[in-house]
């Protein structure tokens, strides 16, 4: 079964074989970079000091089968042949997992959801598993989505548990770049002395670093051609070195794959075996890239990519180490176990080259997926505003968090200088790669039993068997706290404290906008008792609000009794799906009666959509709105429309989706507009650059015939006379305020936590990148 992915929609649902090639090979370098370049530090971290491998080899054969077994069952069965079959309309990742259970449970944190909002194709489709969401339920599922449908504590508890295995995906962000570039850079201790190279290795991890960093605004589709190469390259090396030390060493090696010797491990070393787990774990670190990067490519090249090359490649590279450790037990100096002494001395010096360019790439990979999850969280109103910057405009998911990135630097520099040692990075990133894999397995229990609709027991069997697994390497990682493993925790509690605090504030600041909101009836009573005045132009007046009047407007119009000729209440919002399609882009629909030119528009996002620049939403929402307009009138649905039919609203795309009786074409200021029978909209083209003003004009073509009303005309032309006036935004900037007598937790997180987060990242207008010169914002205190 192949599923399209969102950035390979328009290829056919047969993907040609060269398709899945190019993309397994393409998938190499974003997918496998963290993975392949575990073999760089997992024996090192593994007998750091637990445990130390004696003659008899017991100790290394049991923790080459802990790693064989592991990389086969977590990566390969879990991963492959499981998880990824997860998908979200082709997006994978901790919140596709949370996204596809709120569809199905009725779970969603989203406090603005609309039962048009379940109309969306891509809500209805399910392409997992082999069952669809028509079918009926067992029992058990039913009962167990009707309690969770019940219970807002399970749907806070589901929620906070997406939100931890995002907050460890973070934490991954921050230590996964340091412990690579780390090791890779350790390999000049094996060329130098002793006394030279710790001079060098910190600092030269530091400059990596923070060339890495500060290269991201660029983007990686000026370099991206390259990873692949390197990753290719590095798999080929480390393999081939583990193929030439079996043989030249230790040609028996492949004994150790018997899960016996495991029995042996822990035997022979009991606590201190168990304790070493941790470094084991790190062997599947970067296996959730598998699932989380999904969107980016198909599942069928992630599985050809991991099955042909990855898997291979590690086992043998991890094979060779162990042969060549079974042959020298002689402790000739504290590196005596790390890669590059297994590595032949002629090789050394180009081999540290790939592994320092295979740690970077690896290291890019983590960066890209962090800004990824922030970019979801943010647009299921998990996570505060921030500014994205989509540094390609080809490759799909491609973006760049500025904050995010430089906060990102600061924490990997602070871990790097802190510990400057393998083992205790080790620590910490073992225990960030472990809780996400649990989450995922938590919530991949409930979405075989909802979403997938299979029996009870196939669930409670892939938790007690992948769980027990994951649960004696969480134990084993938690051990270690004060050894490093407290670094992720303290990074996911101060990432997760913001989350649920934006979460909470966000939601609060609903509710209050929904009980102080105004009827349309009293909008329509306020004109005339106010006798507001009405200026040329197009006002949007940006809300939260699916319905009704916002509080922030009847408080600007009291204040000021004018408003535009043409007014539109814009909310824009996000829904649980991966993208929306742009024909069901925009909701839109009337406020009383025709004449008052009062339009409602909600703009619908899925959570990996692309926002589009101020130039082509206006665009578009015209558009929408006159398309609205003309659809209404060859309906005849439109009969007199009163103040209270607020609730009517009508499905309508982009301008590419119905170019039926539109043109559009670009002309210079010289020509004449003045044409008979049509109604233009003019928005200026910011992309093409020419001497003369070069504008972009949309026609409504309005032909001179009785079918088209009289009342429609003028209707179009006041939308084109409005837009030519200018369009205005109306913002709220509210300040929230905890009512007096509330606890001192609601005090503290609204009062300082909300308020802080508020003032310190982007309001709805900067995301709306609405020029500063036609943005009023109208302040309001919400007591909540």
């Amino acid at each position: 079964m192949e599923i399209e992915s969102g950035s390979y929609q328009n290829i056919a649902k047969k993907e040609s074989w060269r398709t899945v090639l190019t993309l397994a090979y393409q998938s190499l370098g974003v997918v496998y970079g963290d993975l392949s370049i575990s073999p760089l530090y997992v024996y090192k971290s593994t007998f750091a000091e637990d445990i130390h491998h004696s003659e008899s080899n017991e100790e290394i054969f049991g923790v080459l089968s802990f790693i064989f077994w592991t990389i086969t069952l977590v990566p390969l069965l879990k991963y492959v042949f499981i998880v990824l079959r997860a998908d979200d309309n082709g997006e994978g990742g901790t919140f596709a997992l949370y996204s596809l259970l709120c569809r199905h449970a009725r779970v969603n944190s989203l406090p603005s959801c609309q039962l048009a909002d379940e109309q969306l194709i891509e809500y209805k489709t399910d392409s997992i598993g082999s069952s669809s969401s028509s079918m009926p339920q067992s029992g058990f599922a039913a009962s167990l989505k009707s309690t969770l449908e019940k219970h807002g504590v399970l749907q806070k508890i589901l929620l906070v548990l997406a939100l931890i295995g995002t907050c460890m995906v973070i934490g991954d962000g921050v230590l996964t770049p340091a412990i690579s570039v780390f090791s890779a850079v350790s390999g000049v201790e094996l060329s130098m002395s002793k006394e030279h190279h710790k001079y060098i290795e910190l600092p030269a991890a530091c400059i990596i670093l923070i060339g890495l960093f500060a290269l991201q605004h660029y983007g990686t589709h000026r370099v991206g051609f390259l990873f692949a190469p390197v990753i290719l390259l590095w798999l080929m090396c480390i393999s081939a070195i583990g193929v030439y030390n079996i043989f030249h060493w230790n040609p028996h090696v492949y004994q150790a794959l018997s899960p016996y010797y495991m029995y042996k491990f822990l035997k022979k070393t009991q606590s201190k075996g168990w304790m070493s787990l941790g470094g084991i774990l790190l062997c599947i670190t970067g296996s959730e890239a598998m699932f989380a990067d999904l969107g980016h490519f198909s599942q069928l090249s992630i599985k050809i990519a991991f099955t042909s090359l990855v898997y291979p490649s590690l086992i043998l590279a991890y094979m060779g180490q162990a042969a060549y450790l079974s042959q020298h037990h002689v402790i000739e100096s504290e590196y005596n176990i790390g890669f590059y002494v297994s590595v032949p001395e002629k090789l050394r010096w180009p081999v540290l080259v790939i592994a320092i360019l295979a740690a970077v790439v690896g290291s890019q990979a983590i960066i890209t997926g962090t800004f990824s999850i922030i970019k979801q969280c943010s647009a299921l109103g998990c996570f505060p505003k921030v500014k994205i910057v989509h540094t390609s405009s080809k490759m799909h998911g491609q973006i760049y968090i500025p904050e995010i990135n430089w906060i990102l630097m600061i924490l990997c520099l602070a871990v790097t200088i802190g510990f400057r040692d393998t083992k205790r990075l080790g620590n910490a990133s073992g225990l960030a790669v472990i809780t996400v894999m649990l989450v995922t397995t938590c919530l991949m229990s409930l979405v075989i039993v909802l979403c997938w609709h299979k029996s009870v027991l196939f669930a409670i069997a892939f938790v007690v068997f992948f769980g027990t697994i994951e649960a004696l390497y969480f134990s084993a990682s938690l051990i270690k706290f004060l050894e490093g493993a407290w670094v992720p925790i303290a990074l996911a509690f101060c990432f997760l404290l913001a989350m649920c605090t934006w979460h909470y504030g966000t939601l609060k600041r609903y509710e209050y906008d929904v009980q102080n909101k105004v009827s349309v009836n009293w909008l329509l009573s306020l004109s005339q008792t106010l006798g507001i005045a009405r200026v040329r132009g197009l006002g949007l007046i940006h809300t939260e609000l699916v319905s009704g009047v916002p509080a922030i407007f009847s408080h600007f119009v009291t204040n000021l009794p004018a408003f535009h000729q043409v007014l539109v209440f814009l909310c824009v919002k996000s829904v649980p799906v991966p993208h929306v399609r742009p024909e069901e882009r925009f909701l839109v629909g009337r406020i009383g009666p025709k004449e008052f030119r009062i339009y409602r528009c909600i703009v619908r996002f899925g959570y990996r959509d692309v926002h589009k620049d101020d130039f082509e939403f206006e665009g578009d929402l015209v558009c929408s709105i006159a398309e609205f307009i003309r659809t209404e009138a060859a309906t005849a649905t439109a009969a007199d429309t009163n103040g209270e039919d607020d609730d009517r609203m009508s499905v309508v795309g982009t301008c590419s989706t119905y170019m039926q009786g539109i043109e559009d074409h670009y002309e210079s200021d010289l020509d004449d507009p003045n044409k008979p029978g049509t109604s233009e909209i003019r928005s200026p083209k910011p992309k093409k650059k020419s001497k003369s003003k070069i504008k972009k004009r949309v026609r409504f073509v309005v032909p001179e015939t009785p079918k088209i009303e009289k009342e429609t005309r003028q209707e179009l032309m006041e939308l084109t006379e409005a837009r030519e006036g200018g369009v205005a935004y109306i913002m709220g900037n509210a300040y929230m305020k905890a009512k007096q007598g509330s606890g001192l937790v609601k005090r503290l997180a609204i009062n300082i936590g909300y308020e802080f987060l508020r003032r310190n990242t982007r309001g709805p207008r900067n995301m709306l990148t609405s020029p500063n010169a036609s943005t009023l914002e109208v302040g309001m205190i919400y007591h909540v």
